[in-house]
């Protein structure tokens, strides 16, 4: 006569579970994010806690968050589709409006006659991320030619010589992500202005 196989009490499978549960749990959400959070803290410290950059003593903004600047001796940074306030770092994102979508075309109409009145003098074709909003509508960096278009603008309005700000704009102008080979080069808007404020405070 063929003996029935016992089965397992659902009752004596729930403490396992329970306990394999509980420690996966300590295990993956507790010690594992203190050991990463802790190692990232003391090899690379500014990272870890956010790129802030500080002045006076005081956090005015991160270098992987863009923010917006509209006067005409600040160089601008890449329009922002983010809600209710462009660059806003709770709510990133895009606009979502297709190629076909009119209100796209407006808009960037509406960024190329704002800077076409901030310096009319400017004949040179605007650059395409002075126009475009990004995917995140954070980013804080511009192409190098984005820069190049504003440098007259900015330097007639901190009545600076073109040349001097032309080597800020080097001296910020980043290589590609990986040994200068993959990636494009970048200008970080936000650190850039700053340095620009520290010379016109020196005096140029």
């Amino acid at each position: 006569m063929q003996q029935a196989i016992p089965t397992a009490k659902p009752a004596g499978l729930l403490r396992p579970a329970l306990a394999l549960f509980i420690a996966l749990s300590v295990i993956t959400g507790l010690i594992y994010p203190l050991i990463t959070t802790g190692v990232a803290k003391l090899a690379f410290p500014h990272q870890a806690s956010g790129s802030l950059i500080k002045r006076n003593g005081q956090v005015i903004g991160s270098s992987l968050i863009g923010q917006p600047f509209s006067s005409p001796g600040y160089f601008w940074g890449r329009p922002s589709a983010t809600s209710p306030m462009p660059d806003n770092a709770a709510s990133s994102g895009g606009s979502n409006l297709g190629p076909a979508n009119p209100d796209l075309t407006q808009a960037a109409k509406d960024r190329i006659a704002a800077l076409k009145a901030a310096d009319p003098a400017n004949t040179a074709p605007v650059p395409v991320d002075l126009v475009t909003a990004s995917a995140s509508g954070l980013d804080p960096q511009i192409s190098p030619a984005a820069a190049d278009y504003q440098i007259a603008r900015v330097a007639r309005a901190r009545k600076l010589p073109e040349d001097a700000v032309r080597k800020l704009v080097e001296q910020y102008t980043k290589a590609g992500a990986w040994m200068g080979l993959l990636g494009d080069a970048t200008v970080n808007v936000l650190e850039l202005n700053l340095a620009l404020d520290k010379v016109s405070a020196a005096g140029h």
